[in-house]
């Protein structure tokens, strides 16, 4: 699991811990995300499957993608789709993947980085391994997090944003325990660049074996922790959990996340993704690729997408073999 590490923790800024009197946050569940497959039939983890929508706001999907070691000619994608009314995160731990999007937006992300799509009024977009991944195989994970924009914004501009894994704030927890990588928001008081239209906080947590780590919260913030990989505990309660399950904590300023001495599934730490923002409380109707407010705003997203409304797919310009007529492209 490279994502983004140092060789030394100890150099890295600490993030001292909450004051013994800050609230904890109670753990409201534990579930276990079930697998399924997205796009054109690479597996994924439905991390917010049977969650009450209301403690996850504003968040409102989030995909494990992989982890899946690929054989020659095995990598898959998704074809050309639309969205509307939200922004998608897609974090790359291991791996490559390719976005290309309708408003220009598109690059290669691999180890550690991250894209933030804000698809807005609308936008068309692809997401696939490059050829090359296809041609070799090897190892592809990665996560595709849903972020929910409040009404007034379900139809700005949209936008894409490219971000580096050396870009992302990399801090210590307060006993060395624990590197945390600040994707977007901040955590006691360090941002990370992720650039939000909806408040939020976004951090990859890699805990030791053995090590505990307890954090502030914003008290505003809903709080959830995904296991990526091995197991540990949530909360002081110490509920167990383990890869591919979600923690929902309650409210509260701290929350507290633990790697058992020796974890169980993949890897030597605990690694953890926490994630947080404040809630928008206003109604959510979501069908396939768009997330709007209300029905008609959901039919009104499917006719502005047959109508062409959403974007165009971009002309692809492609070589033309030798011998035929070099020199010239074609589209």
């Amino acid at each position: 699991m490279p994502a983004v590490t140092v060789e030394d923790i100890l150099i890295l800024p600490r993030v001292g811990e909450p004051d013994r009197i800050a609230p904890e946050r109670p753990v409201r569940s534990v579930t276990t995300a079930p697998a399924g497959f997205e796009g054109e039939g690479f597996p994924v983890r439905r991390a917010f499957a049977g969650v009450d929508l209301r403690h996850l706001d504003p968040f409102v999907h989030m995909d494990q993608m992989g982890e899946v070691d690929y054989s020659p000619g095995e990598a898959k994608g998704t074809a050309w789709h639309p969205h509307r009314g939200f922004e998608t995160v897609t974090y790359i731990i291991d791996g490559t993947f390719r976005h290309q999007d309708s408003n220009g937006g598109g690059g290669l992300i691999t180890n550690g980085d991250t894209q933030w799509m804000t698809a807005g009024g609308g936008i068309l977009h692809i997401e696939e391994p490059p050829e090359e991944l296809v041609a070799s195989g090897g190892l592809f994970h990665g996560f595709q997090l849903w972020v929910n924009l409040p009404a007034r914004l379900k139809l700005t501009n949209p936008r894409y944003q490219d971000i580096r894994a050396g870009q992302v704030a990399l801090l210590a927890s307060a006993d060395g325990g624990a590197l945390l990588r600040v994707i977007a928001g901040e955590l006691a008081g360090h941002a990370g660049p992720g650039i939000t239209h909806t408040p939020i906080t976004l951090v990859h947590a890699t805990i030791s074996a053995g090590a505990r780590t307890r954090l502030p919260w914003r008290r505003d913030f809903n709080a959830l922790a995904y296991v990526m990989a091995g197991s540990g505990t949530v909360g002081t309660e110490k509920h167990p959990a383990r890869t591919g399950q979600l923690a929902v904590f309650g409210p509260g300023e701290a929350i507290t996340v633990a790697a058992d001495p020796r974890p169980q599934g993949p890897g030597t730490s605990f690694e953890v993704l926490l994630l947080g923002g404040e809630p928008i409380r206003e109604p959510v109707a979501a069908y396939g690729p768009f997330v709007m407010n209300t029905r008609d705003e959901l039919v009104k997203a499917f006719e502005d997408f047959q109508a062409g409304r959403l974007g165009t797919i971009p002309a692809q310009r492609v070589s033309v073999p030798e011998g035929n007529h070099p020199g010239h492209d074609v589209i």
